[in-house]
């Protein structure tokens, strides 16, 4: 369900993971996806829904739980939904890609996860912008 590059780079590093079908979308659930300082958990299961048509479609949002917040209470915008994916309750991360900057043929999951650290990084607390 995975392009063989997206599955070669989560083997490779070895993060655990798994892929799963979930309405017509492709789970990729990374267990104890490891945090920056500065939330209330060092890891949380991250997982990703991938529309069909990726990865010429970019991915849209990331889910966690449990849930991430910042260590010194202040609220993460964008991230009070909870949704119902895979039998769990999920804290959805609603970020999107701008037009181009989502390359078809180059991005894969390795870019995704890259952007979703530092949009992890942007968000812990202390973080200078």
């Amino acid at each position: 369900m995975l392009p063989s590059h997206d599955m070669a780079y989560l083997n490779e590093r070895a993060i655990g993971h798994s892929v799963s079908a979930e309405a017509n979308m492709t789970c990729v659930l990374l267990r104890d996806f490891a945090l920056p300082p500065g939330f209330d958990r060092s890891q949380s299961d991250l997982l990703l829904r991938l529309n069909p048509g990726y990865p010429d479609v970019a991915p849209d949002m990331w889910w966690f739980d449990p849930a991430v917040k910042r260590a010194d209470g202040q609220t993460i915008p964008a991230t009070e939904v909870v949704e119902q994916h895979l039998g769990r309750r999920w804290q959805r991360w609603s970020r999107h890609f701008t037009n181009g900057q989502w390359n078809s043929g180059i991005d894969g999951l390795e870019s995704y996860l890259a952007l979703i650290r530092r949009e992890l990084g942007r968000c812990a607390p202390g973080d200078a912008g």
